[in-house]
């Protein structure tokens, strides 16, 4: 969690010093150094800020949260992602997750473009092993990196301060992403889209950020068409909070054996249960399969993927169920354990439209060709 990362950088200010400042009395600090564009003073307030805000009660942060990303435009590059991190535990406590995230966004994609330069700039003075940020020099990176007719140019300095920062906008973002009003508003706007990008661009260069990855693409309140091939029936369910397809498969198994629409064995209940709200607490559950999930083109959609690798076909997601051409298994729980997970019906489909559904579906890919 974020809020297990404050105070900030270089340690924090004790609140127990004679003037006793308040968290209010801090960020006031801090919105005026800001407004003053004064780094050595900002600075100075951050640790203030940080060193008030770890102890803080839920409702004091919930109540900040905004006002502090509200000053993220204004911090000094370095200081900005210190206090992302901030935010971010502010929104853990319960703060107003929409009106922190545009900012927080904002930096993410900033550091990715930074990061992804310095990448690039790298390869073109030499290449070798990337600088490590908790070991290595900016300054140095940046010397190596920089125009040497332009040494102080902005890309340098971007590309220097995103490879730096990077791992707290992701823990930041991270915060807001498990709320579905953020990923509805992002992904609608097309925010998510351009992260994703320059996630899959970045890859796993000096931070892992797949689970970020798949918390982006979580699909909320979106319809589902699932079509099941052996029985020719079809039935139109609902996702909540789906983070990956390992998730999906338990649920769909749950929906429509467990309820009766199809043949097979119904789920474990404790394999639902972590599936949807339950924590794993370093319980190792298995879930089995009961089907290979295919798109209406005849590829399969893997189970390590998300269900927004599911095609939209006339509007609605669509899946097509086939029989399992192997056994499998796997780990029960869901990838992103801080968002639950929900599936629900809403119709059976008529006999005569789930077969013309089925019928404009290809046959699945043969299992050698879905490996090759």
């Amino acid at each position: 969690m974020v809020s297990d990362r404050i105070p900030p950088h270089g340690g924090s200010a004790d609140p127990s010093d004679r003037q006793q400042p308040t968290l209010e009395h801090a960020i006031a600090e801090l919105e005026a150094a800001a407004d003053a564009v004064d780094p050595e003073r900002f600075d100075a307030a951050l640790r203030l800020v940080g060193g008030l805000l770890g102890p803080a009660g839920e409702r004091e942060s919930a109540a900040v949260g905004p006002r502090l990303a509200a000053v993220l435009p204004y911090a000094p590059p370095f200081e900005r992602a210190h206090l992302a991190m901030m935010v971010g535990a502010c929104v853990e406590r319960g703060a107003d997750p929409v009106a922190c995230a545009g900012q927080v966004l904002s930096g993410l994609r900033g550091a990715l473009s930074g990061a992804l330069l310095l990448i690039e700039r790298w390869k073109e003075t030499g290449g070798g092993d990337l600088p490590d940020p908790d070991a290595d020099s900016p300054g140095q990176a940046h010397a190596r990196i920089a125009d040497p007719d332009d040494p102080d140019a902005w890309p340098a300095h971007q590309a220097v301060i995103g490879w730096w920062t990077l791992h707290l906008w992701q823990m930041a973002s991270f915060a807001v992403y498990t709320h579905a009003a953020v990923r509805t508003s992002a992904w609608s706007s097309g925010v998510t889209e351009v992260l994703a990008e320059l996630i899959e661009r970045y890859g796993e260069e000096q931070h892992d950020l797949k689970g970020l990855l798949y918390l982006m693409r979580t699909l909320d309140d979106e319809p589902l068409l699932v079509l099941d091939r052996p029985t020719g029936t079809g039935y139109l369910v609902r996702m909540d909070g789906l983070t990956d397809n390992f998730q999906l498969h338990t649920l769909l198994a749950d929906l429509l054996i467990g309820g009766g629409h199809l043949p097979g064995v119904r789920p474990d209940p404790e394999v639902v249960a972590l599936s949807r709200t339950e924590e794993v607490d370093g319980r190792r559950v298995t879930a089995l399969g009961a089907f290979n999930l295919v798109a209406p083109d005849g590829s399969w959609i893997w189970n390590e993927g998300t269900p927004s690798d599911i095609p939209v076909v006339d509007g609605v997601r669509t899946l097509v169920l086939d029989p399992q051409p192997y056994e499998r298994s796997w780990a029960a729980g869901r990838f992103i354990q801080q968002v639950p997970g929900g599936l629900r019906l809403e119709r059976v489909l008529p006999p005569a439209e789930a077969a013309e559904r089925l019928a404009r579906a290809a046959a699945a890919h043969p299992f050698e060709e879905a490996f090759g």
